[in-house]
């Protein structure tokens, strides 16, 4: 007998079952997000809610970090997404239990999470703990650019900001008039319309970014001159590094170089003249030098140097005298705390800087959003709130973890591993854990380690004492190189976690405040999926710890 099709009856009630728990299979990971967010300390999520009072009651916090947890996990950041997703999937619903909140809500909930979303971060670490997970063995530090929710586009220098702070009080002071010819005095003309004003603040928003602007000049021209007398300062030393030397001190550093070199040359023909000149030694040849002083090479290449730099800063008077203006800064006037980070591969975002602080096991043990585009000057703050958090981690596990060399001492971490963009004298020598920080890319690092390996001599390496050589002489080594190898594994494993599978590329809030707790909140929804894919937390692990 011939089969027809299945009808399609969308009339036809309880098409899912009644009870949701049978919406869903009981291995399903959301159920371990909602028993987990049951047992943490949610109070400061609690503070800033209003019950009793006239209206509608609200929505359970508890309900909410759950389902934002559950979002983030998914990558869904948009809260009219999340929204949708509240109707539209079987694992929202059941997490709302059908009563799906609106974007408003969702949106105002995550408004207020400076504070609460840093407790979150704690809480999840000190589960993770529990759970036996947080191997302190070898710790990594890095940095990750994180879009921020604003358009490059809307950056402006200080001269286009002043512009813009003009324009916009002449259209205030044309509406003012215009109200007072119409309406006529003390009968609100002095207001600013609706159609003119921002319900976004945007002039106080412009007034935030050109006084950073100023702060931001200031700062930068006096870092400019202290690295151009510190690097001039090397030079007459003769310790200067490999790169362009800064554009103020170019000529200068060019013609101590020059006399340097002329130096040197002078000393090799008196040492050449005198050998000349001594007694005859059988079996050595006599020799004079062919080359004068100016005809040597390292003179000519001088020389050559010195006459390049006085061009170039020719040419950049010439170009300044143009323009009548240097390159400036720009600050955003959508979310002024973000700044133009530089990505890998070339090209910017309008973004922030995450430091995080990275375990063996792939957990973030401790994290800061930042405005700086370089990291250098995070890594004492970093490895501080780091030893903080091993204290917490090493005090709430059952049993110590498992940890390879070096071996994890009592009190926390065993060994900090970062790369060249924290390498400084600093953070070299402070007190704190052992530490291996490149100091030169890793190809380079490997290179110099084969060549050390092989008994050769690193043609690049200077032979200049200090904390910087000495690191580069322990990464040299068999065991330093091997040891700065896990570097990668270890601190690129979570970024690709939360930007490739987690789809968490761009921050959905504005302001560092908000984009900070933000971010220690997708921190903390890492963490609490790392409990899950690796098998630490399950129904019996979360029944053991309820108990």
């Amino acid at each position: 007998m011939a089969k027809g099709y299945r009808p399609v009856l969308r009339e036809q009630p309880f098409l899912l079952p009644p009870d949701m728990r049978e919406w869903l299979p009981e291995n399903h990971p959301v159920w371990l997000v909602i028993g987990v967010v049951g047992q943490l300390d949610t109070s400061a999520f609690h503070v800033a809610r209003r019950t009793g009072g006239p209206g509608a009651c609200g929505y359970d916090p508890d309900m909410l970090v759950t389902l934002l947890v559950w979002a983030y996990a998914n990558g869904v950041t948009s809260s009219r997404r999340i929204e949708a997703a509240c109707w539209r999937d079987v694992s929202f619903r059941v997490i709302c239990a059908g009563d799906a909140p609106d974007h408003v809500t969702v949106a105002r909930f995550r408004a207020a999470f400076p504070g609460a979303a840093e407790a979150l971060f704690g809480e999840v670490l000190v589960l993770c703990a529990k759970l036996g997970m947080g191997r302190l063995g070898t710790v990594t530090l890095d940095g990750m650019k994180i879009a921020a929710n604003a358009s490059k586009a809307a950056n402006r220098s200080e001269e286009a900001l002043r512009k813009l702070a003009a324009r916009r009080a002449a259209e205030h002071a044309a509406a003012d008039a215009a109200e007072d010819e119409l309406f006529g005095e003390g009968c609100r003309g002095d207001e600013v319309p609706p159609e003119v004003a921002s319900p976004a603040g945007r002039d106080e928003r412009i007034r935030q970014a050109l006084a950073g602007l100023e702060a931001e000049r200031k700062a930068a021209e006096a870092a400019r001159e202290a690295q151009a007398r510190e690097y001039l300062a090397a030079a007459q030393a003769g310790m200067a590094g490999a790169g362009p030397p800064p554009q103020a001190v170019a000529v200068q550093a060019a013609r101590v170089r020059l006399e340097r070199a002329r130096a040197a040359r002078a000393a090799q023909l008196e040492r050449l003249e005198d050998r000349a000149a001594g007694p005859v030694i059988p079996g050595r040849r006599r020799y004079r030098p062919r080359a004068g002083m100016e005809d040597c090479s390292q003179v000519k290449a001088a020389r050559e140097a010195l006459a390049k730099a006085g061009a170039r800063a020719r040419a950049a008077e010439r170009k300044a005298a143009e323009k009548d203006k240097d390159p400036a800064p720009v600050r955003n006037i959508t979310d002024p705390d973000s700044r133009l980070m530089p990505v890998r591969g070339g090209g910017f975002i309008q973004g922030y800087n995450a430091q995080n602080v990275a375990s063996q096991d792939g957990l973030i043990i401790a994290t800061e959003l930042t405005c700086d585009t370089t990291d250098t000057r995070w890594f004492e703050p970093m490895l501080a709130k780091a030893e903080d958090a091993a204290a917490v981690i090493t005090a709430h596990q059952p049993t110590p973890a498992a940890s390879t060399s070096p071996a994890t001492p009592a009190s926390g971490i065993g060994q900090v591993l970062a790369d060249a963009g924290y390498c400084s004298e600093h953070n070299l020598t402070i007190d704190g854990p052992d530490r291996l920080i490149a100091t030169g890319k890793h190809r380079d690092l490997e290179e110099t380690a084969r060549q050390a390996a092989a008994g050769q001599a690193p043609a690049s390496q200077q032979a200049v004492d200090g904390p910087v050589h000495a690191m580069a002489s322990r990464l040299a080594t068999p065991e330093g190189i091997t040891a700065y190898r896990q570097r990668g594994h270890i601190a690129e494993t979570p970024h690709g976690q939360i930007k490739h599978n987690m789809g968490i590329r761009r921050l959905a809030t504005r302001g560092k405040p908000k984009a900070a707790a933000e971010w220690a909140f997708t921190c903390a929804v890492h963490n609490l999926l790392k409990t899950i894919t690796t098998g630490h937390l399950t129904s019996q692990a979360l029944t053991a710890l309820a108990n």
